[in-house]
């Protein structure tokens, strides 16, 4: 009977290691987490045969006051987040499998942008990075006509405070809709802001992937 009492013993011991080792393998390692912001500012900027500056400005003011307005509607900062999260972000920034995506509506104060060199959320996740939109702009150019242009910033700390890699870049794109003049579909003026703005980064990101591997190749 104690012979039999230790043979239980023993496979039970054996069990509850073997269960212990097995739960330890399928544990998922820590998800990494994308946190993404959105533009804390538009602007709106046309420039007639005089080429800019104070005179053309105030030519100018009435109209770039109305496509701020009209900016805003379509790309307010929850709209913003929605267009970059309905990309495929894990392909365009080579996000590892299984990347967590958090948003956040609230805008980052654009002053601080190039200042904090730390996380800018609370995360203590070990696998990090962050997609921040710097800037939304319309220009509207006598020669070169009209486009969307967008400031983009990714930053990638790894398991730390530290930044790992930074890439800050514009991408830009023309429009052929907007702004809609009277008579117009504003609507669909209002759709070509949203899709210029996620054309413009999938340019902005292919840019950044090229720097990613230029940085591993040195």
């Amino acid at each position: 009977m104690i012979m039999l009492k230790t043979i239980w013993v023993g496979l039970a011991s054996l069990t509850l290691a073997s269960a212990a080792q097995a739960q330890t393998a399928e544990a998922p390692s820590p998800a990494c987490e994308l946190h993404i912001w959105p533009a804390e500012r538009m602007a709106s900027v046309t420039t007639g045969l005089l080429g800019g500056g104070l005179l053309d400005a105030a030519l100018h003011a009435g109209k770039d006051a109305s496509n701020k307005a009209q900016m805003a509607s379509a790309l307010d900062s929850p709209s913003q987040v929605d267009a970059l999260q309905s990309l495929n972000l894990a392909t365009l920034l080579e996000l590892k499998p299984g990347t967590v995506i958090i948003r956040h509506e609230a805008p980052l104060e654009r002053k601080t942008m190039n200042k904090v060199k730390t996380r800018r959320s609370d995360s203590t996740a070990a696998c990090y990075s962050e997609l921040i939109t710097a800037d939304v702009l319309y220009h509207k150019a006598a020669i070169y006509g009209r486009s969307l242009k967008t400031l983009f910033m990714v930053r990638d700390f790894g398991n730390d405070q530290k930044i790992d890699f930074e890439y800050k870049a514009w991408g830009g794109n023309g429009l052929s809709l907007f702004p809609a003049k009277e008579g117009e579909d504003a609507v669909a003026a209002l759709d070509e802001l949203v899709g210029v703005f996620k054309k413009n980064f999938e340019e902005y990101a292919n840019n950044a992937r090229k720097s990613m591997a230029l940085k591993k190749k040195a």
